[in-house]
């Protein structure tokens, strides 16, 4: 497998395999100008096949989420090493957005231009990201993390409504309530270039989520299924255990959020 094709799927797949985080975002922003300069087909002449793992380095090592470094604002390690944990999520979601686009075949074309234009977006965060944590003589890898949003998605591999529903709408989605507190305590402390840059992914993030909640509604009304109850009932199923904070309820909305999907996010926090 290599970089040469022209057909999507095989280049996006050819993305997912890759193990250097650099050599992955070069190649992840050169498949989305290739779409947008209309070089590449998308027919296809077999499956998607499971990816258990995508590409990765063989650092960071992958932990039980308690085990995960403690991360703060107050010192410059406990910043790095909260740096370290968004820059793992962004590397995860740059394979999220290229498994989309991989995986689901027979959407429509805006389908596969949203989708690779998160993945270059999320190559551009992991960017940032590292190159902060160059700045501070530190790199990604040198810390543990957890492989939490790469189970979600294998867990909804089977089926676009609930990969839709469940990684941009739920686990990508918790970004949207929490960044802001951290750029208040970042801007308390003074760390103007981490601040700027969680700007940038903030705003574009919520771009993310809307284009999430876009398939899911769309997919629905295919379906003829209730978006709300659809929501719901995903969430039961797949994430019964799971205990969710605070929502910025401006910003879901935003994002794309119902008013009753928003009502029973909070009666389930």
């Amino acid at each position: 497998m290599n970089g040469s094709g022209n057909n999507l799927f095989d280049q996006a797949l050819y993305c997912l395999s890759i193990c250097d985080p650099m050599e992955k975002v070069f190649h992840t922003k050169k498949l989305f100008n290739q779409w947008q300069n209309q070089q590449l087909d998308y027919k296809y002449s077999h499956d998607p096949v499971s990816i258990v793992a995508p590409g990765k380095p063989d650092k960071p090592d992958l932990v039980d989420p308690r085990k995960v470094p403690r991360r703060g604002f107050n010192s410059e390690l406990g910043r790095i090493r909260l740096v370290h944990a968004i820059a793992h999520i962004e590397f995860n979601a740059i394979n999220l957005a290229l498994d989309a686009v991989y995986r689901f075949r027979e959407m429509p074309e805006q389908y596969y231009s949203d989708w690779l234009r998160v993945a270059a977006e999320e190559a551009n965060h992991f960017t940032l990201l590292n190159s902060y944590l160059g700045s501070k003589g530190a790199a990604y890898g040198d810390y543990a993390a957890h492989n939490g949003l790469w189970e979600m998605a294998i867990k909804t591999d089977h089926d676009v409504l609930v990969r839709m529903a469940l990684v941009p709408r739920v686990l990508e989605a918790r970004g949207l309530d929490v960044t802001p507190g951290m750029i208040q305590k970042l801007e308390l402390v003074g760390d103007t270039d981490l601040v700027e840059i969680l700007n940038i992914i903030h705003q574009e993030e919520i771009g993310h989520v809307k284009i999430g909640s876009h398939w899911f509604n769309f997919i629905c009304d295919q379906r003829h299924l209730s978006s709300d109850e659809t929501f719901s009932l995903l969430l039961d199923e797949y994430m019964k255990d799971a205990v969710f904070g605070v929502f910025d309820a401006d910003v879901r909305m935003q994002a794309g959020f119902s008013k009753g999907e928003l009502s029973y996010l909070e009666s389930r926090g």
